[in-house]
């Protein structure tokens, strides 16, 4: 530190104590009770000087070596701002940017971590979803080698199958990349809830026709506020797993229920079920459970995103099973009031 840069910061200081003096001067010298002589006025000014110089001077060289300190601390700290240790605080106002700098760091490293918990759970993803990926792809392939004389029905069914495989990691890719900028891309609307059901059955019609699963649709003339393609996304996720873990002959039930609080879509199946401790988890991102690590197909990515993105919409999603007898799915949607607010919490 400089004595100028020093002499700038207490400028206000000398400026009071040169006022200050000038004042004390001018009192004593027209004061009627107690006049002081020109010499006895410069005395105490020379002596209040000289006291004023020496604080001037010791205070100056506290803060001198305070200044190398801080330097020496930032030097130390290289490139991460995140590893300095700072010198400790002199005064009241130095403990308080001491503390609003912790917090800083505090909040810093939180994020810090929580961008590098997301790049890591991206990676993951990545890694899963190429695997994932590459069995429809070799699938294809072998179907395509083997092919010989069957008939070429045959070859084209096999091929759809493995491509409609393809298309739905793709589209989870794709929903992936966008929970984050979700706000950006979705319009609240009126949406029937038959229409989006029928829609997501017809995607899946190849899959009911082959396992020959029944489809029931009970009460579904009804509006929710929604998104129409991020609930078709939800829906399609929710009923690619029931076709995924329901057998041959299997049936599939959609149906709605209406309270003064919120519309209920009930998506129930009589597949295999979940496990009691896998029920807690289904939600988590990669996670397949007892029952889906047993599938070649299972990413643990499907319930995990229906949830994310029914959460941007204001809704709720929750899951009831029991192994061996089937599992329902209900998506929960509130009534216009509730689904205000939480449309609030969310701007574009």
């Amino acid at each position: 530190m400089r004595f100028i840069d020093y002499v700038k910061d207490k400028r206000f200081l000398i400026l009071f104590y040169m006022i200050l003096m000038a004042f004390i001067s001018a009192f004593v010298s027209i004061s009627n009770t107690q006049r002081m002589s020109l010499e006895n006025i410069l005395y105490i000014n020379g002596v209040a000087f000289i006291f004023f110089i020496i604080y001037i001077a010791g205070d100056f060289f506290v803060h001198k070596k305070y200044d190398a300190e801080l330097k020496e601390a930032i030097e130390r700290s290289g490139q991460d701002a995140l590893d300095i240790v700072l010198p400790e605080p002199m005064t009241h106002e130095q403990k308080i940017y001491y503390r609003m700098i912790d917090h800083i760091k505090k909040m810093h490293s939180e994020q810090i971590e929580k961008l590098y918990n997301e790049k890591r759970e991206n990676q993951d993803f990545i890694m899963s979803w190429v695997h994932e990926i590459k069995t429809p792809i070799a699938a294809s392939k072998l179907t395509i080698n083997n092919s010989g004389h069957k008939p070429k029905e045959d070859i084209l069914d096999k091929l759809e199958d493995e491509l409609a495989r393809i298309d739905n990691f793709v589209e989870q890719a794709l929903y992936y990349s966008r929970i984050d900028t979700f706000n950006q891309d979705y319009f609240i609307q009126d949406v029937k809830l038959e229409s989006v059901v029928v829609e997501s059955i017809k995607k899946h019609s190849k899959w009911f026709i082959n396992k020959k699963i029944s489809v029931e649709m009970d009460s579904l003339a009804k509006y929710v506020l929604s998104d129409r393609k991020w609930l078709i996304f939800i829906i399609d996720q929710i009923l690619s797993n029931a076709i995924k873990y329901t057998e041959r002959n299997g049936r599939i039930r959609f149906a709605a229920e209406d309270n003064d609080i919120e519309t209920t879509l009930l998506i129930e199946d009589n597949g295999i079920g979940i496990s009691p401790e896998d029920i807690g988890r289904v939600f988590e991102k990669g996670f397949t459970g007892t029952i889906g690590r047993q599938t070649a197909n299972a990413t643990g990515m499907g319930l995990y995103l229906s949830k994310k993105l029914a959460e941007k919409l204001g809704h709720k999603i929750s899951i009831d099973s029991k192994e061996g007898t089937g599992t329902t799915v209900i998506l929960h949607f509130p009534k216009v009031l509730d689904f205000y607010q939480v449309a609030k919490s969310n701007p574009r």
